[in-house]
């Protein structure tokens, strides 16, 4: 099922299921090791990072449940996806078992194929994120951003990554969304990177930035005489992502003239150059992005409703910053490393002054302003730490002043963070015009939490 084994640890005390599904993996490729408890796990995990763990939820000695907890708690073992092994799935165990962070389940008795589709998703979710690891680790002189925006720990991004993970191995169109600068065309690289499509091109074209006049020709081409200037033939982007991947981005920016055809060729995977008779047949795959609301688009009469369905097979969406502020400090920190070949005896790090100002902006140039701002940073540092006078004055949208900040800090913890709530709601109110499900979407939380955390702090 997969081109490339995995490693996968089997831990069940049942030994005839455990040698069964052992047997079934082996089959496919893949290395398998076998436990018959939990502690049999924590052991073998010593010496072995296996790709996924399928893990009996009931066994002797440490159960399941515990060990899965144990695993959550370690910095090391945490990114391994777990998949739960259990007689029913919606059974309490099986409830708690996913909200302690089991990545799925499976029920007794299998389906063979449901179980090795679920081990080859666990695989490239696994192999995913040991690869955003590797990218916080060293720069990308081409694109400093090519691993700052697949950086974080935040629920929302690990979604992200389990959908690339899902998606990925498919040949599902995907649109992925989200404001501008949260690292969209990232998603569509990673997708690519980890498709079957991986030694092919992945083609990029920026609707936005292309004349509504040359983007048919820019997408499907042109014969010489086409139009006044077609001195040559030229292939479009279309043709040149065969048997590879072409990325739309701000797909909302295409002219609807352009729709159209964009439609049949994503249909038929065929289309005809500028000016030409001949038809084209072009095996791409299709990923869009956009920071529009295209269902909006749509009732405006701006984009083709059914090519929104041909796109919108799988959406992703991506969080902005400012609704993952726990991933603030890695983000600046790699930043920060990536931009150190500027300076001869570049800064090593950030007060915690500097740390908490980061932390309290909202960033509404996302992933890409950090970067920015820390660049800046990076330059004009100039100590062995970046200080909160080495970043922007962020201006009248800086949240949180020195002053409030030491109120904060002498305030019982409940009463600082019901502070720090209550500003932050307001602010997101404000800047949503009082509409409660936008300002529930600037928080990152659902829009029913947003109304509970009005009614909690009194805010009208």
């Amino acid at each position: 099922m997969l081109s490339n084994g995995g490693t996968i640890l089997v831990a069940d005390d049942e030994q005839h299921l455990r040698e069964s599904l052992a047997e079934l993996f082996s089959a496919q490729g893949h290395s398998v090791l076998q436990a018959a408890d939990g502690s049999e796990v924590l052991n073998l995990l010593r010496d072995r990072t296996p790709d996924t763990i399928f893990l009996d939820l009931k066994m002797p000695k440490l159960d399941g449940l515990s060990t899965l907890k144990t695993l959550k708690q370690n910095p090391e073992l945490r990114r391994i996806p777990v998949v739960i092994i259990t007689a029913f799935g919606g059974s309490e165990q099986t409830i708690e078992g996913m909200k302690a962070g089991a990545y799925d389940y499976i029920t007794k008795p299998f389906d063979p194929d449901e179980v090795l589709r679920t081990a080859a998703r666990a695989i490239e979710v696994s192999r995913l994120s040991r690869e955003v690891e590797q990218l916080r680790a060293r720069t990308d002189a081409d694109d400093p951003d090519a691993s700052g925006g697949l950086i974080g720990q935040h629920p929302a991004m690990r979604e992200v990554f389990k959908l690339i993970g899902k998606v990925a191995p498919t040949e599902a169109s995907v649109l992925i969304v989200g404001e501008s600068g949260t690292g969209k065309e990232l998603i569509a690289q990673a997708i690519h990177r980890h498709s079957r499509r991986a030694s092919g091109s992945i083609i990029a074209v920026n609707c936005a930035a292309i004349p509504s006049n040359l983007i048919e020709s820019e997408l499907f081409g042109y014969e010489r005489g086409a139009f006044t200037g077609a001195t040559a033939p030229k292939p479009g982007r279309i043709e040149q992502a065969d048997d590879g991947t072409l990325f739309l981005d701000e797909i909302g920016d295409l002219p609807i003239e352009a729709q159209a055809k964009l439609l049949r060729a994503l249909q038929e995977r065929k289309f005809e150059r500028l000016g030409a008779c001949q038809t084209i047949a072009s095996n791409f795959r299709l990923l869009a992005a956009t920071n529009q609301d295209l269902e909006e688009l749509v009732a405006e009469g701006r984009f083709r409703e059914d090519l929104l369905y041909r796109l919108n097979v799988v959406k992703i969406e991506i969080p902005p910053l400012r609704a993952r502020r726990g991933d603030i400090p890695a983000l600046a920190e790699h930043f920060m490393h990536s931009a150190q070949a500027t300076r001869t005896e570049p800064p090593s790090g950030f007060t915690e002054e500097a740390l908490r100002a980061l932390m309290t902006y909202d960033y509404p140039g996302n992933v890409r302003e950090l970067r920015n701002m820390i660049e800046r940073a990076v330059v004009l540092a100039r100590g062995p730490l970046i200080t909160v006078e080495d970043l922007p004055s962020f201006g009248g949208d800086r949240p949180l002043d020195d002053s409030y900040l030491t109120e904060l800090m002498e305030l019982p913890l409940g009463q600082a963070v019901a502070s720090l709530e209550r500003r932050m709601i307001l602010r997101a109110l404000a800047r949503a015009s009082g509409n409660k499900a936008e300002a529930a979407r600037f928080l990152g939380i659902h829009r029913q939490h947003l109304y509970s955390k009005l009614k909690e702090l009194g805010v009208e």
